[in-house]
């Protein structure tokens, strides 16, 4: 087939590459379409993003994509369909979307996700995707165990709740056969790489490619920045009123962003605008008494929508995250020096008002960015 057609492949033919189908159970979900729908003439456009003013020169440079996988439009198309592919599963009941769904910040409601069995939760909430490109440390999971995304991507896959290709499944070389064995693959990782073969490293490739590709630009935060952006100005004109923002809004966006010294709460010394993508060299925020690990949290793009939150889903609302820092803040090894009063190194806790914390909440459900989550370029391939 060549790959300068729409990808039509017969459910009849997938069903011969594959084996016989998976037993059907009224906990199933819908049946997922037998190939993926693509325009491969006229491929989506994942590698030139158009950058507002505000993501300026300072802002690029904190993109962590490597020299080595440089984002093409055709390399995040496969990714889209590695992404939403319910047969990379052993069962081909969940793919990546299934807990990370784009309606809800390519996050999910649950505290928890449910794995490919129907029954088993995941160890961590499924985490916000959206600028997980300007992480500039590169390491991936809440735990930072994956020194890239690239090395994050298949560990899902492998999962033995996630995605169930785990050692008793045949690990990679079962998930392989599988990939192989679909017809429409070898066309797409041909269309991707320039040749059909189909290996560990390229999924990698392409699924890293994909979600890079998800950055969020237009959120009213967005808008109103990129009109009173001011390249003259040291802080480019982030501490004006927006003229589209309530006075609760912009009274929320300063105590975000200026220091405590300054009279703000300092939340953008660690989550960093505009991307508002963690700063590399932020630690814990005092969860638990004695925690000795160190997290890498998501951007902050699409919190107000994400819920619940913290790597364990412990917090419903933003209320309740703000709250934490006003009275929460646990001492422990990995806990932040930010997080630390100056005086004495205890945990230092937020002097704030009711009307400060609800100024903070007003100001984060200004990062909510619809169009990303509505972007067809981030859209399920497999549905008509």
């Amino acid at each position: 087939m060549s790959p300068r057609h729409l990808i039509a492949i017969s459910f009849l033919a997938l069903l011969i590459a594959c084996g016989d189908a998976p037993t059907s159970t009224s906990q199933d979900p819908a049946p997922q379409a037998a190939t993926p729908t693509l325009d491969l003439d006229h491929p989506a456009n994942y590698s030139r993003p158009s950058w507002p003013v505000h993501y300026d020169a300072r802002v690029l440079l904190q993109d962590n994509t490597p020299d080595t996988n440089v984002i093409t439009d055709r390399g995040a198309t496969l990714g889209r369909v590695l992404f939403y592919d319910r047969r990379l599963s052993i069962n081909d009941r969940v793919s990546c979307a299934t807990c990370h769904v784009a309606r809800q910040g390519f996050a999910n409601d649950a505290k928890l996700s449910i794995g490919f069995d129907g029954v088993a939760r995941t160890k961590a909430h499924a985490m916000r995707l959206a600028n997980v490109r300007f992480y500039t440390p590169r390491m991936m999971f809440w735990d930072r165990r994956a020194p890239s995304l690239e090395a994050q991507a298949i560990q899902p896959i492998m999962d033995p709740v996630e995605m169930g290709f785990d050692p008793s499944h045949g690990g990679l070389d079962s998930l392989l056969g599988k990939v192989r064995a679909l017809d429409y693959y070898p066309t797409l990782f041909a269309y991707a790489f320039g040749d059909p073969a189909i290996s560990e490293a390229r999924i990698q490739r392409a699924l890293a490619q994909f979600v890079r590709g998800i950055v969020s630009l237009d959120s009213r935060f967005d808008q109103e920045f990129a009109r009173a952006y001011d390249p003259m100005l040291a802080n480019r004109g982030i501490l004006k009123d927006f003229a589209g923002f309530t006075a609760q809004e912009n009274r929320g966006k300063l105590l975000f962003i200026l220091a405590r010294a300054s009279g703000g709460a300092g939340c953008g010394s660690c989550h960093e605008v505009p991307t508002f993508a963690l700063t590399g060299s932020s630690r814990s925020i005092g969860l638990d008494e004695g925690e000795t690990r160190v997290f890498k949290s998501p951007s902050l793009k699409n919190v107000a929508v994400t819920g619940p939150y913290m790597h364990d889903g412990r917090f419903a609302t933003l209320a309740q995250v703000i709250e934490h820092y006003v009275n929460g803040i646990q001492e422990g090894p990995s806990l932040d020096e930010r997080l630390r009063a100056p005086e004495n190194g205890l945990p230092q806790r937020l002097p704030l008002t009711s009307a400060d914390k609800a100024a903070l909440v007003s100001f984060l459900k200004t990062l909510t960015d619809p169009t990303v989550m509505a972007d067809p370029r981030f859209s399920d391939p497999f549905v008509p």
